[in-house]
Parts: structure tokens; sequence; C-alpha cells
């Protein structure tokens, strides 16, 4: 018996808003069509779409509030052994790290609710226990993120980026820390500017906030705890989640206009490239995002990021 599929598509254009974006809503739309393609059902029991679409009630329970949010992710994550498909398209921000969750000072990726000005963020931290850590046993989850400085948004451990060459290099949170480390260094070192001084500070802060994080970790395992904080930041857990971001965490993801429609730069690169292949392997598909981005004109770096190493040269998207 084939297992059961679950959807959870979230697109927010924040109408009416100085933030305002336009391809949020479509973006959930067309991948609702490719989805239904795959084998998914549109019922209201098995996928839910929240959105600030003018059809819907600010009270309703899919208008996309940061409470609906987290109670659609628990939703999506409940049951054992599905497959389980989740889009988020709107605004991606960073906040400090002001609850030390990493015993460090440093910055948290966000996703941001309808209702932020009033409740506040959704912290990768948060994201990363609704999704990952409560997640039931045998089910695996693929994530598609289409927003700003969406790298690390669900804190997964093994993080992969491909170049302009298609070449593929793994940043584990060890290499990330190092890595956070040599872009502050470069920024510096190409030339002062104010704006590139903040830069280069924020991510030695991410850099030491890593680091701090994985030792502090390294404490908590010697002394034999188990289910602790950092055990679920830092990939003990082994679950079978997948994620493709639109950018790196210092980047913006692109609110894109192509032929004629408002989507989310990221959101049609993944798509076409699925129209092209409808079966291919997590290397392929980084590749491809990395090669169709680039084509036409869009700076943003997209990522891989996985629960566990994964082959992604042999492995097809779990979708």
């Amino acid at each position: 018996m084939a297992p059961r599929k679950k959807s959870l598509l979230i697109g927010i254009n924040y109408t009416g808003s100085r933030h305002a974006l336009k391809g949020c809503q479509a973006d959930i739309d067309n991948v609702a069509e490719f989805l239904k393609y795959r084998g998914y059902n549109n019922t209201h029991h098995d996928r839910v779409m929240l959105s600030d679409n003018a059809a819907l009630s600010p009270l309703s329970p899919y208008w996309p509030t940061g409470h609906n949010i987290l109670a659609a992710m628990d939703w999506l994550v409940s049951e054992p052994g599905c497959t389980l498909f989740l889009q988020y398209s709107g605004h991606g921000a960073q906040i400090p790290d002001r609850d030390h969750t990493r015993g460090g000072t440093g910055i948290l990726d966000t996703i941001v609710p309808i209702d932020y000005e009033v409740n506040g963020q959704i912290s990768s931290t948060l994201l990363h226990e609704h999704l990952v850590t409560n997640m039931a046993p045998g089910c695996t989850l693929f994530i598609l993120m289409d927003c700003c400085h969406s790298g690390s948004a669900v804190e997964l451990p093994y993080v992969y980026r491909s170049d302009a060459d298609g070449r593929i290099s793994l940043l584990d949170n060890v290499r990330k820390g190092a890595q956070l480390v040599a872009e502050a260094q470069e920024l510096f070192s190409g030339g002062f500017k104010f704006e590139k001084a903040g830069e280069a500070r924020q991510l030695l802060a991410g850099a030491t906030d890593f680091f701090r994080g994985l030792k502090h970790a390294d404490e908590q395992q010697e002394e034999g705890l188990q289910g602790n904080d950092f055990e679920g930041q830092y990939g003990s857990e082994r679950k079978m989640v997948t994620m493709f971001s639109g950018c790196r965490d210092d980047q913006t993801s692109a609110d894109a206009n192509i032929a004629g429609q408002s989507t989310g730069a990221m959101t049609w690169a993944f798509l076409q490239i699925m129209r092209q292949d409808p079966n291919p392997t997590y290397a392929r598909t980084l590749q491809l995002t990395r090669q169709m981005l680039d084509e036409h004109n869009y700076k943003q770096i997209p990522q891989l990021s996985c629960g566990v190493d994964i082959e992604l040269d042999n492995m097809r998207l779990l979708v």
C-alpha cells in the first residue's frame, strides 16, 4: 500500500502593506497543480493551503498567522509513514538570537507570518522543532523554501551548494561556520564600506554562534543527555528531511515576473526543472536550479539542506 501523501502550501503576498510581494499566492497555486500530477490529493484532509487571499477572512484557520502556520505544520508531520511536502513562499528575515538557543549571541533565520508586527516572526529553531523534532516515525518531508535568508531556515545539518560550473560542495555545521568566517574576511578585505562592515559583523556573529553551539552540543552528548535542544538542532535525530531554499542565509530571494506572471524565482525554477525531468536526482536538481537562475540573471544561490547525509548523485527526489 502506497504511503499517504500530505502537503502544506503557504503563500503570503502581504497585500496592502509597505512590504507587499506579488508572486507568493501564485506560487502555491502553481505548486498545487504540480502536486496533483504527483499523486497528492487536493482535499482538505490531505492538503492545507494558507494565504492572505482576499477571499479568506483574517479569522479563517487558513489565514497565514504565526499560530495557524505552526498548527498546520503540526498537522503535516503528525501521522507516521507519510510522504510530506511543504512549500513556503513569502518574506524571510533574520533576528538576533536573544534566547541564546545556540550558546551565543548570533542570528536566527525566520519566516514572516502575516501578523508578524503584532506576534513576531517564526525562528529557524521553532521551525526545526515543529517540522523535524516532532515529525512522526517513518515519514519523509520535502521542503521548498522560497524566501530571503532561507539557507538555514530549518537548521538541517547537511548543507550543499552548487557553483556556476555545477560542482557541489558540502557545508556541514563546522564547515559552514568556517565559511561564514571566510566570507566575513573577504568582505573586510574588499575595502571598507559601512554596509560591508555591518554584513561582515553579522557573518562573524553567525560563525561564533555555530561554533559555540557545536561545542555545547558535544559537551551535552558527553554527559549522556538525550532529547535536548542541541541534539535536535545539529542532526542527531537523523530524520529524512530535505529542503531546497532559494538563497544563502546572507542573500535575498527574488520576487520575479516571468512570461507576464508574478512568481518567486526559486519556485519557478524548481517547477521548470520538474517539467523537464519528473524524476531528477538531488544533485541534478540543485545544479539545474543554480544554472537556471544564473541564466535569468538572478544572483541568489540556491541551497539544498538535509537531515541525513544522502547520495546526491544517485538518490531521486522524494516528492
